[in-house]
């Protein structure tokens, strides 16, 4: 039996902006409230992932992360609405994908 393989990812003319890796570390950040520990949870340079938040941000028309810097709670930071939104829109389009695939694979394999 064959199997298919595959990973997803949206880009646009600034390079990728969400794929497997940044969709991670957004979940990360939304649990953690800070991209220091969600870097930390993933095993990730913080450096690595102020990159990737970056670069998401850049590609986007608006705000997917946004950080507040110190204060008593000394600062974090949030995933945006429209973020969350993308996230989402984002795990449905990956399963929509991954069942079409999946029906692909199963007539291949006749």
């Amino acid at each position: 039996m064959f199997q298919i393989k595959s990973r997803i990812w949206i880009e646009n003319n600034q390079g990728i902006f969400l794929g497997e890796g940044r969709l991670r570390l957004l979940c990360a950040i939304e649990k953690e409230g800070s991209l220091s520990k969600a870097a930390k949870s993933l095993k990730m340079s913080y450096k690595k992932a102020w990159n990737l938040i970056d670069a998401i941000n850049k590609s986007a028309p608006e705000p997917v992360v946004i950080k507040s810097t110190g204060g008593s709670n000394g600062g974090g930071t949030q995933i945006t609405a429209y973020g969350k939104h993308k996230m989402i829109q984002f795990e449905e389009m990956k399963l929509r994908c991954w069942e079409f695939m999946k029906s692909e694979i199963e007539t291949f394999n006749k």
